[in-house]
């Protein structure tokens, strides 16, 4: 797709009111600097420096193996699950480094909320879905549940389709209602942002559409950072993107100028189709 066809997405979402955030004196959510990631022996992030502005949406762009799901992961520390990984660098959420021994990894994961590729509701009814992490938690109130349960519902635009299915299995849901649900289930912790890895690839154009809608509605309230392969989603929905290949990260700015007018010929290629 030429930079031309992606000005007129650009256009487009600004018609339909999705105005981008631009403000360059919006204060920044994380700041990442000089982050290299590693795999055991195998350096998978190099020297990786960027800012994430709060309430805003960052799209994370490139090849598959490039490191997005990587870098993605580390923001919330799920890396940590995997043994060998060791970082260095700094990555610092609200003016803490979220690696410092001090931090509590459960706190961390509650403030920020993430959501797979593939949704995964857990064998447990719509309810008891969206109130698990509070529950874990330690929060007992019924009345209180079932006010963080609608609202976080509400959120993730599903409350009208399942208000009525509420102890019925989550398994029952289609895919699109399911992502949603896994989506509602990280808000109901209360998160500041939110993690989506290609919330949308399994989903069918109807369901990705009520995706992308969502990410423009949470955006006002959430910073969210979405890792996706598909170029004319992340110009649709983001306001900021970085590409990354090869570990590294070439190029990030606010989208409209990234896609239209690319600092980086690397970057130009990789939008128009060239390699990828």
């Amino acid at each position: 797709m030429s930079t031309l066809s992606y000005s007129a997405i650009i256009s487009e979402r600004t018609l339909n009111g999705r105005q981008p955030t631009h403000d360059p004196g919006v204060k920044a959510k994380f700041s990442v600097r000089k982050l290299d990631f590693f795999y055991g022996n195998k350096q998978a992030l190099f020297d990786i420096s960027l800012s994430i502005p709060e309430r805003s949406v960052m799209a994370l762009i490139g090849p598959s193996g490039c490191g997005k799901s990587t870098f993605l992961r580390c923001l919330n520390r799920m890396n940590d699950l995997i043994e060998g990984t060791r970082h260095t660098g700094e990555i610092v959420l609200d003016g803490r480094d979220i690696n410092d021994p001090s931090v509590n990894l459960v706190d961390l994961r509650r403030q920020v909320g993430m959501v797979f590729q593939k949704s995964n509701p857990f064998p447990k009814t719509v309810f008891e879905n969206v109130v698990f992490g509070p529950r874990v938690a330690g929060l007992k109130d019924r009345s209180r549940l079932e006010e963080i349960c609608e609202r976080s519902l509400r959120s993730a635009a599903l409350w009208e389709e399942v208000k009525d299915r509420l102890h019925e299995s989550a398994l029952n849901l289609s895919g699109g209602q399911a992502q949603r649900l896994c989506i509602a289930r990280a808000l109901a912790t209360d998160p500041g942002v939110l993690l989506l890895d290609e919330p949308a690839s399994a989903l069918d154009p109807a369901s990705t559409a009520h995706i992308e809608d969502l990410v423009f509605t949470l955006k006002r309230d959430y910073t969210i950072v979405i890792v996706t392969h598909n170029m004319q989603q992340a110009a649709r929905v983001s306001d900021q993107t970085a590409f990354f290949f090869q570990g590294k990260l070439i190029e990030s700015g606010p989208t409209e100028a990234l896609y239209t007018r690319p600092r980086v010929k690397q970057t130009e290629d990789y939008i128009t189709g060239r390699f990828g």
